[in-house]
């Protein structure tokens, strides 16, 4: 009895002492970010909705004009940037036909979540968002609070998130949903945004949370307010004590007006918005993810062109360059109404998968190295470190010396992938390796290369 009185002791001890957040941004900052995420380094964005249906944008001018998702918003005549999308609609479709009716052409028909998960993960991402509800505020769950306006009520009749979940589970790939708190055209958003917010927004974000259990929730869509207007910390609160993924659960730090890079699991930027003074040397604390489409889009634009892709050299070196400062890439694939994801997107996740599949160990579970020399990315030289070992990636091949300094005299010096011999110099704390002679057959990899240096780090 008196072993059992004991265990029920701690047992509700445990229960007391566990830390429960309060809803306001001093306590909800000091939830630590859960392992998984700086361990993943790259994960895949999907924006997919009836945007995917007239799937236009212009590809010139700024970054935003660019974006085919907001197609709706911009047919709007009181939006400045929505020139050339109200000529393309017009001309395509006429002005009498509606946003909504683009309904009847996000058919999904050849949606295979199984097929999509196996490129996600070929590709070498550790996990996917996918958007549950974009700013046009149609949903892709059964969402009771967008009756006839959601995947399953009408559309495909599907429920996408259930199937991606299903299948991501199934390949343990982690998933999370992109959710935009404000909707352009919801009358109630409109009229009362504090009735929108308790009726309407939060009520999805707590059924999402329920229904699928994801590990991300990234929010967007949060400008127009500050968070206590959106309630984002009574949420977080909630999300952080009593969700089911109160222990596993990520979020980014588009909560409100304000939030930007201040709070939140991770911060977010797009298209390299992150540097201050436009300075690429910054050490950054927080973990942090940078967002980005392979062209100018997110959603499909077919208007797209061979030029305005980013080639798989680009992206694995952008790749390369988030982790090298302590981040991670969220590299997003726009699919085709029908459920395709288009044959370029799938060959540049190929291309990436194929470096991982040589390299994979120089990103994933890595962390920044502190003593990475300010402007040495300039020169195509990048560091990570895991535990004592240093991996040195080499963007640009050629037969210069590599010098790093600051460290030990390596246990062992491979260069990933190749069984050729590495000849190094080491003196004054400082190591100088000479690239070996490599001929065709002998290349690991294409775009990027590894140099290890075992137990190299104090």
């Amino acid at each position: 009895m008196k072993k059992l009185f004991f265990c029920l002791f701690m047992f509700s001890f445990a229960l007391m002492s566990q830390e429960r957040y309060e809803p306001v941004w001093e306590s909800l900052d000091k939830r630590r970010t859960p392992e998984w995420f700086e361990n993943a380094k790259f994960g895949i964005f999907i924006h997919w909705g009836l945007y995917s249906v007239p799937a236009w944008a212009p590809n010139e001018g700024g970054v935003y004009s660019k974006y085919a998702e907001w197609y709706w918003h911009r047919l709007n005549p009181e939006d400045k940037d929505g020139v050339d999308f109200r000529t393309y609609h017009n001309r395509m479709y006429g002005p009498n036909f509606h946003y909504q009716d683009f309904v009847s052409g996000f058919k999904a028909e050849f949606f295979e979540p199984d097929k999509w998960v196996d490129i996600i993960r070929n590709a070498g991402a550790r996990y996917v968002v996918l958007t549950s509800k974009h700013h046009e505020g149609f949903a892709l769950w059964p969402s009771a609070q967008s009756v006839n306006w959601n995947s399953v009520d009408v559309g495909p009749h599907r429920d996408i998130c259930k199937e991606l979940m299903d299948a991501a589970r199934k390949k343990d790939l982690k998933m999370g949903f992109y959710f935009s708190l404000y909707e352009w055209n919801h009358p109630l958003y409109k009229q009362n945004v504090d009735q929108y917010v308790k009726e309407h927004m939060l009520p999805q974000l707590k059924d999402l949370t329920l229904r699928y259990g994801p590990e991300v929730i990234w929010a967007d869509g949060e400008w127009e307010h500050p968070s206590r207007t959106w309630k984002s910390e009574e949420f977080l609160a909630w999300l952080y004590n009593d969700s089911p993924v109160k222990e596993t659960v990520v979020v980014n730090d588009r909560w409100g007006s304000e939030t930007r890079s201040k709070y939140g699991s991770f911060y977010t930027t797009e298209y390299d918005l992150i540097y201050e003074d436009d300075s690429k040397d910054i050490l950054f604390t927080h973990p942090w993810e940078e967002c980005r489409g392979i062209a100018g889009s997110f959603g499909y634009n077919r208007n797209e062109n061979l030029e305005d892709y980013s080639s798989g050299k680009e992206l694995i070196h952008i790749l390369i360059d988030k982790v090298a400062r302590g981040g991670n890439l969220l590299l997003n694939i726009g699919p085709t109404a029908d459920g395709r994801i288009p044959v370029i997107m799938q060959q540049r996740l190929a291309e990436i998968g194929e470096w991982l599949s040589v390299n994979g160990e120089a990103i994933y579970d890595t962390r920044q190295w502190e003593h990475a020399v300010p402007g040495m990315s300039k020169n195509g030289i990048y560091f990570t470190k895991k535990e004592k070992d240093l991996y040195v990636i080499v963007t640009e091949w050629n037969k210069k010396p590599v010098t790093i300094k600051n460290i030990n005299n390596p246990k062992r010096l491979t260069l990933l992938g190749s069984n050729k011999k590495i000849n190094a110099v080491y003196k004054n704390n400082t190591l100088t390796i000479q690239p070996p002679s490599l001929e065709i057959m002998d290349i690991p990899c294409q775009h990027a290369w590894v140099y290890k240096l075992e137990n190299a780090l104090p």
